[in-house]
């Protein structure tokens, strides 16, 4: 039966692009016109509307900058950061594995793995971040979570870390850092965008990123951050501030929540467990995630969404269709949906495609 779903699905994508229509961008009637509440990202802090792409443009860095202020600022990104091979080896499938020590921070490292397919010439290329890279790469055994070696497979390059430090709750930051947790890990996305362009066998301009859960909330920041990455999936990551889902825990020290002052006991938002940090500030100030969303436009997006992401994001979801059409473009924002948090076959083979329609000639 899986198999079934897996071969009609794929066909069923192929015709929806030859037909030159991207499936799953399609707003369902009941959530058409809604938004959800919140700042704009189509009106400035002054009330003025944004009214065209020149407004535009000045409204996306307002939102850059309100959200770094917020947050912290940045280190300076690394322009070519350095990847040593420790270890290479080719897998019965013809890609070529190299286990790497990368550069993620200035004075900071970290291990992962770099898969290389078989096929010739410059490459797409995928970003792939989880709680460990064994688990993307395919190696820990944990199946719907190896997005990396199933792009490889695909004829993508991907490149696959871990947590900073290894531990996800206790992420370790590079000396000197002043920003938010989750914000740190955006900044690492910009780093391995630098580190996958710099290499021959990738084609800078098709570099996309994917992460379920964890690694969903990572690869949100860090494409909506950094500009660079021509497209983006997020696997139920929780794509608004919602302090009734205990897994959309924006409000912890190990995401936005880090305060000099306290540290929160985990769980929901109480009275004994109040909002601190920089998602206390961003919520009292009315932001949330759909403006981050509105940076990636033009650039197409996915949500991968289960448990965590039903379909009433599609509310959330409008700004940006809005951005996009303000500059003149459609179907670059999609949404697929599953019951469960953990990716299914199904919701896999429609990330799969999604790259395959936008990064590959």
């Amino acid at each position: 039966m899986f198999l079934i779903r897996y071969l009609f699905l794929g066909a069923a994508l192929v015709a929806h692009a030859a037909a030159g229509d991207l499936p799953f961008t399609q707003v369902p009637a009941e959530f058409a016109g809604q938004f959800s509440p919140g700042k704009s990202p189509l009106e400035f802090k002054s009330g003025r509307q944004v009214k065209n792409a020149a407004d535009w443009r000045e409204r996306r860095a307002e939102i850059l900058a309100d959200w770094h202020q917020i947050m912290g600022a940045w280190p300076e990104v690394i322009g070519k950061p350095k990847i040593e091979v420790l270890e290479t080896t080719k897998r019965d499938d013809g890609v070529t594995q190299r286990k790497v020590r990368v550069e993620i921070a200035p004075g900071q490292t970290g291990d992962g793995y770099l898969l290389l397919p078989s096929n010739e010439g410059r490459r797409p290329a995928v970003f792939v971040p989880f709680y460990d890279p064994e688990t993307s790469a395919g190696i820990s055994g944990k199946l719907m979570r190896d997005f990396a070696w199933q792009l490889a497979r695909r004829g993508f390059v991907t490149l696959s870390i871990g947590s900073p430090g290894g531990d996800a709750r206790k992420p370790v930051l590079a000396a000197g850092t002043q920003c938010q947790p989750l914000s740190y890990l955006g900044y690492i996305c910009a780093n391995m965008w630098n580190a996958l362009a710099s290499l021959p066998e990738v084609d800078a301009a098709r570099i996309g990123v994917v992460g379920h859960s964890y690694g969903g909330k990572w690869s949100l920041f860090g494409s909506c951050l950094w500009e660079k990455y021509a497209c983006a999936v997020w696997s139920d990551p929780g794509i608004v501030f919602d302090e009734t889902r205990g897994s959309i825990n924006y409000q912890e020290p190990w995401y936005l929540g880090l305060d000099p002052a306290m540290t929160r006991k985990p769980g929901l938002i109480s009275a004994e467990s109040p909002r601190t940090g920089a998602y206390k500030t961003l919520v009292e100030k009315g932001h949330d995630l759909q403006e981050l969303h509105a940076l990636m436009a033009p650039r197409p997006f996915l949500v991968s969404g289960g448990a965590e992401d039903p379909p009433k994001r599609w509310r959330a979801l409008n700004h940006a269709i809005a951005v996009n059409a303000l500059l003149g473009f459609n179907d670059r924002v999609a949404m697929t949906n599953r019951k469960e948090h953990s990716p299914d076959v199904e919701s896999n083979e429609q990330i799969y495609r999604f790259f395959e329609y936008w990064l590959k000639p």
